[in-house]
């Protein structure tokens, strides 16, 4: 898909300043918005957005031609979850948020028919909905998760196998509903993944957003959420671990524009192995009609070996004073030395001591997931992690 037309200044980016001048844009919402893949100049790897990102790796998913065509789905039955194919005009389609970079517009250009999983009832109940030998040919998808009002549900969407995929996700969470949506990507060590979450929260309800990126040679979950009605309440979670020449990426951005809206981040990730690379930002956005907002975010990286790179950038942009509190915090290091001398002074190996460590540190991530089952599953993943460590 090549754009006949020039792209604009701000498709590229840019902003005018107050001298007539154009600058880079600073702030997510300056960020240029668009469906429309032809609207979004193309990938250089020099942009905001991209410029931490393996755009060569990708190419073909941010500028060439997808497959829209629906892709290959297993589903879990549970009472109060149903699900169906919708058309490109259904009236859910964009309502939780659009594409503000060029892969998600071209997915979105790109896919036939979404994919609906609803959710009604207040008894709680857990699906799991999986994509699976999508091949390695370059494809499309978008996905539409819709809980009606003072619903309860949890929704795991994983990822397994070979791909090649770029997709949105469209969270929908009405009033007075509690859902808990885990994004699981146990790709094959070459796949590449491209997936932009929006999330679009109704007066009241709360959202637990989890993302588990184990698996794939190039992993990118960038979730928005739009706390747009009073009460809204995000609690945004993320495990990664990242080994030699994998690249895990999650770009985070919470929009606070309600009053008395909260929200809660933590992300964490290991990494070892040579040229194994993680990146982390985590955007906040109290607008100025989100008074009483309370909100903290942080990231926490954990180095096992040389050789590798943990890129973490958090952001907070306020614009109204009358908040409860907001704050960032960010950390990347080794091991705690103290607590390995801990453990080996009661007997316990330098091995296992440093496995405790590193399982410990990622486990608090596993344990909020409210799934025994996966929970279990998940713990066993990371076993088998650190074992090649």
């Amino acid at each position: 898909m090549t754009s006949t037309a020039m792209p604009t200044a701000e498709q590229h980016g840019l902003v005018a300043h107050s001298d007539g001048a154009f600058v880079p844009v600073q702030t997510r919402s300056e960020r240029f918005r668009s469906t429309n893949v032809e609207e979004f100049a193309p990938v250089n790897g020099r942009e905001h957005e991209w410029k931490l990102s393996p755009v060569a790796a990708f190419a073909d998913l941010t500028s060439g031609d997808l497959d829209g065509s629906r892709l290959e789905i297993a589903t879990t039955e549970a009472a109060g979850v149903s699900y169906s194919h919708i058309a490109r005009d259904d009236a859910r389609i964009g309502s939780a948020g659009i594409p503000e970079e060029r892969a998600s517009a071209n997915a979105w250009s790109s896919f036939d028919e979404a994919f609906l999983v609803s959710v009604t009832g207040e008894d709680e109940k857990t699906v799991v909905v999986t994509r699976s030998g999508l091949g390695t040919a370059p494809r499309a998808a978008h996905t539409v998760i819709e809980a009606a009002p003072n619903s309860r549900a949890l929704v795991v969407l994983e990822g397994t196998g070979a791909a090649r995929l770029s997709e949105n996700v469209e969270i929908l969470v009405g009033d007075g509903a509690s859902l808990t949506v885990v994004s699981l990507q146990e790709w094959d060590d070459e796949a590449v993944h491209l997936s932009s979450q929006f999330a679009r929260l109704g007066r009241d309800a709360f959202l637990k957003h989890i993302v588990v990126s184990l698996g794939g040679k190039v992993v990118r979950v960038n979730p928005s959420t739009h706390l747009a009605e009073q009460g809204a309440d995000i609690e945004a979670l993320g495990l990664y671990f990242a080994d030699a020449g994998q690249h895990l990426e999650q770009q985070v951005f919470v929009h606070h524009d309600a009053p008395h809206t909260k929200s809660r981040v933590t992300y964490k990730g290991a990494l070892q192995g040579e040229g194994a690379r993680t990146v982390w930002v985590g955007d906040v956005l109290i607008g100025p009609k989100a008074t009483g907002t309370d909100s903290y975010e942080q990231n926490r990286n954990l180095v096992l070996t040389d050789g590798t790179r943990a890129d973490s950038v958090p952001n907070l942009e306020i614009e109204t004073g009358d908040i409860e509190g907001a704050g960032h915090a960010s950390a990347t290091g080794r091991f705690d030395d103290e607590q390995l001398f801990y453990l080996m002074a009661r007997g316990i190996s330098e091995d296992e001591a440093r496995r405790l460590v590193v399982h410990g540190f990622l486990t608090e991530i596993v344990q909020k997931i409210g799934s025994p089952e996966l929970e279990e599953r998940l713990t066993a993943a990371l076993e088998t992690e650190l074992q090649g460590s």
